[in-house]
């Protein structure tokens, strides 16, 4: 893994409130590039091959509505848990991130994913 996917996740292990996991896939191919979970029962590599279905089927619904648009990201909320999938900008990778919507701040959340999203095209 390269350094930084390992600073990436560190990072948001240690500055988002509530931290579950977070992994880092590629549309195209499904492979997950990095992953981390501080749950032992929390797999961010499965969480995410099945959240790469709903990214295809999100861009096969933009497609067909002809709508000329990008996805940002993805919101799941869940009883106890916020899953974000936010894709990079150029529509290559995604980054799944698994919190405690008890703990966590979205915003904060966001904002984070936001700096590291405009990396990842230029660092993968």
């Amino acid at each position: 893994m390269s350094d930084f996917l390992q600073n990436f996740q560190n990072d948001l292990r240690e500055n988002i409130s509530g931290f579950i996991a977070v992994s880092v896939t590629e549309i195209e191919t499904g492979m997950s590039y990095s992953s981390l979970s501080v749950d032992a029962t929390f797999d961010p590599e499965l969480a995410s091959a099945y959240n790469l279905e709903v990214v295809k089927a999100k861009l096969n619904a933009i497609k067909a509505l002809g709508l000329n648009q990008k996805i940002n990201d993805v919101l799941i909320t869940l009883t106890d848990q916020l899953h974000i999938i936010d894709v990079s900008e150029d529509g290559k990778y995604f980054i799944y991130l698994a919190v405690d919507a008890k703990k966590a701040n979205l915003g904060l959340t966001r904002a984070v994913l936001s700096k590291f999203k405009k990396d990842i095209i230029s660092k993968l």
